[in-house]
């Protein structure tokens, strides 16, 4: 018996699946204009870092000591720094008075002299200079050595005429070539400078600086450290969230955005109260050093951070946070997955 061919209805095929309008097709995210989508996008944006904030405000017992956590781990290295610029700010007064004392010829003639120290006008690592003659420098030393009536009995006058020069802002090497071009020079007999002690302090700031980076950025890693722990933790409390939000077709994206900025404000909080405690110690310490100072005849004032200071701290531990933030998250929530 031939089998008998079930007539097919082409036009309840056609009705079953109706053609999607131009413009239209794909999933329904893809399916609203780009004004909507964007407008949806910031929404969720601000969802996520109030519901972060939120979460942070309702577990003080947990979010307060991680904060001060890195609060401190922001506050050291950073009072490290200010102490190292309130060094180099001192020592910046201690290299004024640095000078070179060139000690020209006994017999050198005024007009050699003066074309000496028009060499020294003309020369840009010279800031200034100072001619002493002999006459002065026996007055000087007649009144600071308290043998002015010996002195005064001298037939002829050793001392020779003195240019103190005060260079510039140089560097030991600098030094030392402005100390070798001056005494090739014929109408100098001898230059002095002490490059020892220049060459100790600029090392010792050297180190000083080296450790100040060494200890910020691992200080700065613990950061790191310690907000991926924490989100960690967050994804494993909301496990069950996550993989119900993922059945329903969230994007990795949208459920990555809340513990991203959960990081943020770890950050941002924390680095908060690293400029409070960094606040606190220079009003603590600035009395000390101000009465210290004072013994030795000197005014210094403590610097801090100041504004734009206070913010790059507070800026650079969101991003600190962010990337604790970031990096805990690419780890642990990819390992979620619905079944």
């Amino acid at each position: 018996m031939a089998e008998q061919k079930r007539p097919t209805n082409k036009r309840a095929n056609k009705r079953a699946k109706p053609k999607a309008p131009a413009g239209k097709a794909g999933p329904i995210g893809e399916q609203l204009p780009a004004s909507d989508r964007l407008l949806a996008y910031v929404k969720h944006h601000q969802a996520s870092a109030s519901e972060a904030f939120t979460r942070i405000l309702r577990t003080p017992g947990q979010s307060l000591p991680t904060c001060l956590v890195i609060a401190i781990a922001l506050a050291l290295p950073a009072l490290l720094y200010l102490g190292l610029a309130n060094m180099e700010r001192q020592a910046e007064q201690w290299r004024a008075p640095a000078q070179i004392s060139v000690f020209l010829h006994k017999r050198a003639s005024n007009r050699a002299i003066d074309q000496f120290n028009q060499q020294l006008d003309r020369n840009p690592q010279v800031d200034s200079w100072q001619l002493i003659t002999p006459e002065q420098a026996l007055l000087d030393f007649q009144a600071a050595s308290g043998f002015g009536d010996v002195l005064a009995d001298l037939d002829d006058n050793p001392l020779p005429p003195v240019v103190v020069i005060t260079p510039g802002d140089l560097s030991v090497p600098e030094l030392s070539s402005l100390r070798t071009q001056l005494a090739q020079d014929s109408v100098v007999e001898s230059v002095l400078l002490d490059l020892e002690w220049v060459a100790r302090l600029q090392q010792i700031m050297a180190l000083i600086e080296r450790v100040v980076s060494a200890l910020g950025s691992l200080l700065a890693l613990g950061v790191v450290l310690i907000v991926g722990n924490v989100i960690r933790l967050a994804i494993s409390s909301r496990k069950d969230e996550i993989v119900i939000a993922k059945l329903v077709g969230a994007s990795d994206g949208f459920v990555r955005r809340p513990f991203l900025y959960t990081g943020l404000w770890y950050g941002l909080l924390g680095g908060g109260l690293a400029v409070a405690m960094l606040l606190l110690a220079n009003a603590w310490l600035a009395g000390p050093i101000a009465r210290l100072a004072a013994l030795y005849s000197t005014q210094f004032e403590l610097a801090g951070l100041g504004f734009g200071g206070s913010l790059a701290l507070v800026l650079a531990a969101g991003v600190l946070g962010s990337l604790g933030a970031w990096l805990s998250v690419s780890r642990h929530l990819s390992a979620i997955k619905p079944t």
